[in-house]
């Protein structure tokens, strides 16, 4: 008989054997024999006889199936061990909730449909310019009403699919607030999901960026050639188009790479970075509340929108060094 290893899992006194957890892995991940022989570089046959209990994977294979899997090889391996992440350290020694596989598909796939109506709301902010700088060059104030009719138009239609995106996105929105624990095989999924997705984002975030660089080059060409007033504000034109191609593209594929990052809990969802923007969400707010006044009021007063607007990168760019600041004042960093 062949040898087996066996694991107390505590089901009423049940005893689970390595094969039993390969087969109820495999299957909570919703992958055939074959799929897990391919991900483990081995062979169905080899898959099938440790399922069967005929043979045991070597040392090497279990730490590779426990990280597919996403559990500890502890939990394969010995008897009265926990799955992974039953033990999750909580500042307040609370009780996190525990994310389904249900659930964290759930998210996945409204954060993949919420990704094209981001982008494309961010698009129409960009783009709602473009109407008044095109017009206000030939000083007609029926023309520029127009205009800015279009200009709130857009805006106002951008801020509806915010809305209606983030009220959806809104029973799941803990997720990306407050620390949590996965249920067994999550992570797994997880990770697998981010490994596979990795090429295409990488791709479409050097895309983003260098539409964003190349933007400027009509209005440099412009300024060089000593264009008219007309061919610079369609120079400008060109480069908010291409900006917000660039940003739609990099809206999209990061919307869908912060679903894998929030389930992970890494990179900006940390749970250091989560009690981080807790703290300093108030700053953010009143922040960008006074830009927009600062926008507004500037713009009526000197009815000079082409200019005005300049105002936001600049925000932009002071956000990024006031944020850094007050981390390090509140000593969030450490």
């Amino acid at each position: 008989m062949q040898p087996q290893i066996l694991v107390n899992f505590g089901l009423g006194g049940r005893t689970m054997i390595l094969a039993d957890k390969i087969i109820e892995e495999r299957k909570k991940n919703g992958w055939t024999q074959e799929d897990l022989a391919q991900k483990l570089g081995v062979s169905r046959q080899s898959v099938s006889k440790w399922e069967s209990a005929g043979a045991i994977p070597d040392l090497k294979k279990i730490i590779q199936l426990a990280d597919l899997f996403g559990v500890s090889t502890d939990y394969l391996l010995k008897d009265e061990v926990e799955k992974e992440n039953t033990e999750t350290i909580c500042d307040t020694d609370c009780e996190l909730h525990r994310v389904s596989m249900e659930e964290a598909n759930t998210y996945m796939d409204e954060k993949k449909k919420a990704a094209p109506m981001l982008a494309n709301a961010t698009t129409l902010c960009i783009l709602s310019p473009i109407p008044l700088f095109l017009i206000s060059t030939f000083n007609n104030g029926l023309a520029i009403a127009v205009a800015c009719t279009i200009l709130l138009g857009m805006v106002a239609l951008a801020v509806f699919i915010f809305i209606k995106t983030g009220i959806k996105l809104s029973s799941l929105q803990y997720l990306e607030q407050e620390p949590f624990e996965t249920e067994y095989g999550v992570t797994g999924l997880v990770k697998e999901k981010n490994q596979n997705y990795q090429e295409h984002y990488s791709f479409c975030l050097a895309c983003g960026v260098v539409l964003c660089i190349l933007s400027v080059i009509p209005l440099i060409i412009a300024g060089c050639m000593e264009a008219s007033d007309y061919v610079c504000t369609l120079c400008l034109a060109v480069l908010l188009i291409l900006v917000s191609v660039g940003v739609n593209i990099l809206i999209r594929v990061s919307t869908i790479k912060s679903s894998y990052d929030t389930l992970l809990q890494e990179g900006d969802y940390m749970k250091k970075e989560k009690l981080a923007k807790k703290k300093t969400e108030t700053f953010t707010v009143v922040y960008w509340c006074l830009v927009t006044a600062v926008y507004l009021g500037w713009s009526l007063w000197t009815k000079q929108w082409d200019i005005t607007y300049m105002i936001w990168p600049v925000a932009a760019v002071l956000y990024a060094a006031l944020y850094g600041i007050v981390r390090m004042v509140m000593k969030l960093d450490k």
